[in-house]
């Protein structure tokens, strides 16, 4: 269940302020989710206030080639999963619900960067840790 309703899709990730709204639509959604959250919530013991200004300087980085981004999001995961594994099912869901924050709020080129990146990230991630490379047809409809 979504935390707010969310307007119809419109304009593209190309602003700081849309990229840090995605970052919060997105987020917000992963932690309410029933796979997901535990991770987030109980076993990394993810601090919101903190952690969604560095996911927002990590997709505003990516997407707008912004400094001030500064970590290894490998390294992190790969501390969480020493404490409970990952699954495939984890990055699977992490891409679906990905895919359906930016399909339900934004459209254009910078979007569609993201979504391939996230495809990406998920890919390797999952590969790394699980042995097995997701994709979107394994995890997100599109």
């Amino acid at each position: 269940m979504r935390d707010t309703p969310r307007p119809a899709p419109g304009g593209d990730l190309d602003t700081p302020e849309a990229i840090a709204e995605m970052v919060r639509r997105f987020y917000a959604d992963v932690a309410q989710d029933d796979l997901l959250g535990p991770m987030f919530n109980d076993v990394a013991r993810v601090d919101w206030s903190d952690h969604l200004p560095k996911l927002t300087a990590f997709w505003c980085r990516a997407l707008l080639g912004l400094p001030g981004y500064q970590g290894n999001p490998f390294r992190a995961h790969l501390f969480v999963h020493a404490q409970r594994e990952f699954t495939a099912a984890h990055f699977e869901r992490w891409l679906t619900l990905f895919h359906e924050t930016i399909e339900l709020g934004w459209t254009g080129p910078s979007a569609d960067r993201a979504r391939v990146l996230a495809d990406n990230v998920a890919r390797v991630h999952s590969h790394q840790l699980v042995g097995r490379a997701v994709s979107v047809e394994s995890g997100a409809p599109s």
